[in-house]
């Protein structure tokens, strides 16, 4: 994983990152947050990816059942956002990636490894400080204001 801080402002810091093949994702992205003390940021990404397990979260259950793409895939849209936790910080990304035929498959990102790049961009508040709490009624950890 290469990054670089891009742009700074009184309450807000600009990184690049870029990830290479064989790098997963939500991994370097928790590594990357708890080197750089990031404790609230938003983030986008667009690249490309060898294999992934999107996330469907079963109410009923409350637990997210797993949906495992094992085929080079674009990847057209990852969203998402860190936010600390009593744990340290937590990731919540949504993902959208597109196979050959063009058909697109989407859901909360649980796992994915890059191939040949994902190049994100994070931009962290440094004035807001959201936190994460265990919510009763779905099992998750949701902001709490």
């Amino acid at each position: 994983m290469k990054s670089k801080r891009l742009h700074e402002e009184a309450d807000e810091i600009t990184y690049v990152l870029v990830l290479d093949t064989g790098e997963e994702v939500t991994g370097a992205l928790l590594d990357f947050a708890k080197k750089q003390q990031i404790r609230t940021a938003s983030f986008t990404a667009i690249g490309a990816l060898r294999e992934l397990t999107l996330g469907y979260f079963d109410w009923q259950k409350k637990e997210y059942e797993k949906i495992h793409v094992a085929e080079q895939v674009e990847l057209l849209s990852l969203a998402g956002n860190i936010v600390s936790s009593k744990d340290g910080p937590k990731l919540h990304a949504h993902i959208v990636v597109g196979k050959r035929d063009g058909t697109a498959h989407g859901g909360h990102l649980v796992d994915a490894i890059v191939r040949p790049t994902l190049e994100m961009m994070i931009v962290e508040s440094t004035a807001a400080r959201l936190e994460r709490q265990q919510d009763e009624a779905s099992g998750l950890p949701l902001i709490k204001f």
